[in-house]
């Protein structure tokens, strides 16, 4: 496995940080939010390190006493992202009302492309790359939740209190509607009318869609 394959580690993984000064943690603060930006604009492969320290304003040699590169950096973003990520799925309650419960995951999703888009766009990256330091993650972490909620939504269906439809893919299909708002950004920005707000118009278009697809 070369340095660029180094697997996302797992929470409990993660080697304990010493605590920095105010300023220290203003300075890794700034670089994590530039190489946000900059990996979700370029990827892992097209971002350098000068285009990191550059977008938070510090030189290289500064960047470089805070991380040890940029798969560090990297790597440290997608473990934060997993956890964000992963949270709305995580909340489908089993005692909830099924519909309300699944519109509602929905509906938070739309919202995460609106305020993480950056976030959003890091992820479709790393996937697109074969998901190289993210995989072990995705098989150990997704995918166990994904199974736990497929056969929580399969259960309601087959109760009745959903329409029957192929549960796994209905949550790709979900995660695919909901994050092209924020994958697809500058396109939807530039078909929108410029007096409306796209994410009121993916929300409300969303609620109906699969309101019409899961009312049983």
């Amino acid at each position: 496995m070369t340095q660029s394959e180094t697997p996302i580690a797992a929470p409990a993984e993660q080697s304990g940080e010493k605590k920095l000064s105010r300023i220290q943690q203003r300075n890794r603060t700034r670089i994590m939010e530039a190489a946000l930006d900059v990996f979700s604009a370029h990827g892992f492969r097209g971002a350098t390190l000068d285009q990191i320290a550059k977008a938070a304003g510090l030189s290289k040699p500064n960047l470089l006493y805070y991380f040890d590169g940029k798969e560090a950096i990297h790597v440290m973003l997608l473990n934060r992202l997993m956890e964000t990520w992963l949270n709305p799925l995580q909340e489908l309650d089993p005692n909830g009302d099924p519909l309300e419960e699944v519109m509602g995951y929905i509906h938070r999703k739309v919202q995460m492309s609106r305020e993480f888009p950056r976030e959003s766009r890091l992820f479709a990256n790393e996937i697109l790359q074969g998901a190289p330091r993210m995989k072990p993650h995705l098989e150990s972490g997704l995918k166990p939740l994904v199974d736990e909620k497929t056969a929580l939504l399969r259960q309601w269906m087959d109760e009745g209190k959903l329409a029957a439809v192929d549960p796994r893919h209905l949550l790709y299909s979900i995660w695919a509607t909901t994050q092209h708002y924020a994958d697809f950004e500058v396109q939807i920005d530039v078909l929108s009318p410029s007096d409306e707000d796209p994410f009121e118009g993916a929300d409300a278009y969303l609620d109906t869609l699969f309101r019409k697809l899961l009312t049983p």
